[in-house]
């Protein structure tokens, strides 16, 4: 059950001195998130949430998360941390998302804010500090990292791919005070480097010098025509020649339809323009370059993982619903993390799961077309039948791992 993997986790917090939780929701108590998380006001037309282990399950408490309800829908809810400042202290972000409507276009990411962020009129233009997480639309499927500094928000240079699947993920953010950071999907680092390298949050140290001008008589081509090759006598072979079977017309006027010539047609011995060899270029002295200086604007960041936080959002675009958001945490302990993620990790049992979920939907779409052929069956809740059998075989599987 959950609140024993939230009580395990205490315990590691309590005998770990330097370990702090900021957040860690798992939404265990049912209809309690609600107490906790505060949907936006700002349209009347947001997405819906609801506590749910989905469709499929390992276990139906411990798996439930939340869960998207409607299709083509903005959502956007958030909840309140304790607030801190990671100035002098690792920043751990991590979740799980399960996609297993077969996400087809939508966004499963979440964002952090400052402690004046206001929940009421959350929206896609909320000031944040951080977004973290996976987005997928049609064959794109990326791990978003933006920072927002100074107004503007800095997209990650380079590219991190999201599993494209229907099973739950676990995305993982670890950012250090040295400025050096991590990208990890399911226990595995996918990208690390530093803040500095790979988002333009601040000027370049150096810009190309504005007084600076290529020289008029730079050269520009690495070779030039060979003066010594000379075309010879084949080379001055023509493409066409006047057609040797051509019979001039018995009718044929010169008076009127003037000269007769025959028609041409293409020279069996033509083998193409002649063009010179081309030989090294004396002259040329590679590409231009174009000098660089020290930028005035540049200087040394020390504090640029640094942030305020005291709140947690979910602000998506979906269009097939069904995506469960669970084991969200922030923490200042990579390790704390990934001791949650492995006790919460269930991926080979729920590819099982799956299978067992897929064949009771085939008995079941069985079932309801012996129904309609007017084949007598029970009275008996195909669906409470299913998700019986469903707990038995978690329950055996569990039992086996």
């Amino acid at each position: 059950m959950k609140s024993i993997i939230v009580f395990a986790s205490a315990l590691v917090l309590a005998t770990t001195v330097s370990a702090e939780v900021f957040l860690y929701e798992t939404f265990s108590d049912k209809e309690g998130w609600q107490k906790r998380w505060a949907p936006s006001t700002y349209r009347e037309d947001l997405g819906i949430f609801k506590v749910s282990p989905g469709q499929w399950f390992t276990d139906k408490d411990e798996k439930a998360g939340l869960q998207t309800t409607e299709d083509y829908r903005f959502y956007a809810v958030s909840t309140p941390m304790k607030p801190f400042n990671n100035l002098e202290k690792d920043l751990v972000v991590q979740f799980d998302v399960k996609n297993e409507q077969n996400i087809d276009c939508g966004g499963s990411y979440i964002k952090l804010f400052s402690p004046k962020f206001d929940p009421k009129t959350f929206n896609g233009d909320s000031e944040y500090n951080i977004m973290f997480g996976p987005d997928i639309c049609g064959t794109k499927a990326i791990v978003h990292v933006i920072f927002s500094k100074n107004g503007s928000n800095h997209s990650l240079k380079k590219t991190v791919i999201a599993p494209k699947d229907t099973f739950t993920h676990t995305y993982t953010l670890h950012v250090k005070p040295d400025q050096s950071y991590r990208v990890i999907v399911d226990g595995i680092e996918q990208l690390s480097g530093s803040l500095l390298e790979d988002w333009d949050m601040v000027p370049s140290k150096t810009i190309p010098d504005p007084h600076a001008k290529k020289p008029v008589d730079w050269v520009n081509s690495p070779k030039i025509n060979d003066p010594e090759d000379k075309p010879t006598e084949q080379d001055n072979i023509p493409e066409f020649v006047s057609d040797p079977s051509a019979e001039r017309p018995d009718d044929w006027d010169d008076e009127m339809d003037g000269e007769w010539e025959a028609p041409s047609i293409p020279n069996p011995e033509f083998k193409g323009e002649w063009s010179p060899k081309k030989i090294p270029n004396p002259d040329y002295k590679g590409p231009w370059v174009h000098p660089e200086i020290p930028n005035p604007l540049y200087k040394l960041e020390t504090d640029l993982h640094a942030y305020d936080f005291g709140y947690l959002g979910i602000d998506i675009w979906q269009v097939k619903s069904g995506t469960i958001f669970d084991n969200l945490l922030v923490t200042d302990d990579i390790e704390e993390a990934e001791k949650i993620r492995l006790a919460t990790a269930a991926l080979e049992e729920e590819k099982e799961a799956l299978k067992v979920y897929e064949e009771n939907q085939s008995k079941k779409n069985q079932a309801d077309v012996e129904v309609s052929e007017g084949i007598g069956l029970d009275d008996i809740d195909l669906d409470e039948e299913i998700n019986a059998e469903l707990e038995d075989k978690n329950d055996q599987i569990r039992d086996e791992l």
